[in-house]
């Protein structure tokens, strides 16, 4: 049995939870259970001290850890949310804009977590414009925020699905910029330890099996019926919106043709992290990678 930790439940998440309901993870034999935890820090001290086995989540995580201990086993073996799965979404259409054209506006930005305006804040400071000088709401929740954009006191904010389909649903929201199209940004991956890997590494490779079915089966499989498998995850999301949201996210390429984390992706999220202050210095890419597992799947 390998325990699996999720931290917050969000619908670019879809194929960790495919692989339990299209039965992945019993075609390869291996039993996987889930459990809550509060936070993601919190998920990587549940690994550390042998409360679970794996947790899924961002590789900015398992860098911040390195960057802390640079002993640390912590590493990412199986790639799964290859893109990142922000929007930048504003209130009247704009099919030219381009992300310096937040300068002077008045915007928004996820407060729940550090990667996307970390993300966003690289790709700012590659256009140009200096983050520091934005009009920026940094403290509200994507909820409060599109609340706020509904009633015109923000012109643009930063969320992930189903929010911003449910705004382009109801005509108040018009996508600006999708992030997925900076192109590969390690953003979600299974995360464990070596010494986990080297003491059950056959477990590990059939989870990692299981995952490439997952997104196989996510690349070829219209968002109404993925809504349709998936529906008791997120009881309170219409299926019109999951279908459309996760329609979207296949368009993009959100999820990575097979579970081999690219050094591209993990580099390019790096640098965003060195950029926003978050890294003191770029970690390489093989202290947190081990992708022995992936390939041998590939293979």
């Amino acid at each position: 049995m390998i325990t699996l930790s999720e931290n917050f439940r969000a619908l670019f998440y879809a194929p960790f939870y495919a692989a339990h309901e299209i039965g992945a993870f019993k075609a390869e034999g291996v039993e996987v259970a889930h459990r809550d935890t509060a936070s993601p820090g919190e998920a990587i001290a549940d690994l550390l001290a042998g409360r679970t086995d794996v947790m899924w989540g961002g590789p900015l995580r398992v860098l911040l850890t390195h960057q802390a201990d640079p002993s640390s086993d912590i590493v990412c073996f199986c790639d799964v949310v290859a893109r990142d799965p922000f929007f930048v979404i504003g209130r009247k259409p704009r099919p030219e804009f381009s992300v310096r054209d937040l300068a002077g506006l008045r915007f928004g930005s996820v407060s729940e977590v550090p990667t996307p305006w970390l993300c966003l804040q690289d790709d700012l400071r590659r256009a140009g414009v200096e983050p520091a000088g934005l009009n920026r709401v940094a403290d509200a929740s994507m909820a409060e925020n599109v609340l706020s954009l509904r009633e015109g006191r923000l012109d643009a904010i930063q969320l992930f699905q189903p929010y911003a389909e449910s705004l382009l649903a109801s005509g108040e929201g018009f996508i600006w910029y999708a992030a997925a199209d900076r192109g590969l940004t390690a953003y979600t991956t299974l995360v464990t330890r070596r010494a986990t890997i080297a003491a059950r590494r056959e477990e590990l490779g059939a989870m990692v099996r299981a995952l490439y079915r997952s997104l196989r089966w996510i690349r070829g499989t219209a968002g109404v019926e993925v809504a349709r498998v998936l529906a008791s995850y997120f009881p309170d999301v219409p299926p019109a919106l999951f279908a459309g949201a996760i329609d979207r996210y296949r368009a993009l390429q959100l999820y990575g043709p097979d579970p081999v984390t690219r050094p591209e992706g993990f580099d390019r999220l790096a640098a965003a992290m060195l950029s926003g202050g978050a890294l003191k210095a770029l970690i390489p890419f093989e202290d947190c990678v081990d992708n022995s597992l992936a390939e041998a799947a590939v293979a």
